[in-house]
């Protein structure tokens, strides 16, 4: 049987999954195409698993938050030469692009440290 705690924790999770669905529906086409020029492929999957996770009738808040932690560690690994080389062979602001999208994924990973 669940008790109130849980059942408080999972509505919390499905929350913040809420709140990565929205951002995604007005930041997502900037996310992917940053992740599609970055030289790790696995940050373009994470994304891909991430959109899987909202792809049920209720989305998997774990999958979500795993996906985030991947992406954001992608993101924290690029060096600043590799983001310069990209900024300049496609004419992307990869260094602002992930700063900016990192900053993002860390409040809303914050929303499901604050759902537990």
């Amino acid at each position: 049987m669940l008790n109130t705690t849980t059942l408080d924790t999972l509505e919390a999770r499905l929350g913040s999954a809420y709140e990565v669905e929205q951002h995604l529906r007005r930041h997502g086409p900037g996310l992917c195409d940053l992740l599609d020029t970055l030289d790790d492929p696995s940050g373009f999957e994470a994304l891909c698993d991430l959109q899987a996770a909202f792809g049920q009738p209720i989305p998997d808040a774990d999958a979500v938050e795993a996906a985030l932690r991947d992406i954001l560690r992608i993101l924290a690994d690029q060096t600043p030469s590799s983001l310069d080389r990209i900024g300049h062979e496609r004419g992307l602001p990869a260094s602002d692009m992930t700063r900016w999208y990192g900053a993002r994924i860390s409040e809303l990973l914050a929303r499901f440290d604050h759902a537990e």
